[in-house]
């Protein structure tokens, strides 16, 4: 199994009013849409939140939630 690096996450950005879930590896990089991480992507259940399933993922693997 491949070790998955740790970074941070976001729901929000500062500024936007647009809740969606943002990644990235350090704080000196910036914020991206977790879909522009396709090794972490993971398909949502229907009654979930985009994005959910990944956070939920990557929580598990130690990633700050910010």
């Amino acid at each position: 199994m491949t070790d998955i690096p740790t970074g941070q996450m976001t729901w929000r950005l500062a500024g936007s009013e647009e809740s969606a879930l943002y990644l990235r590896h350090n704080a000196s990089e910036p914020w991206r849409l977790y879909k522009e991480f396709p090794e972490y992507v993971l398909p949502d259940p229907p009654s979930f939140s985009e994005g959910y399933a990944t956070f939920l993922a990557l929580l598990k693997k130690n990633w700050q939630l910010l």
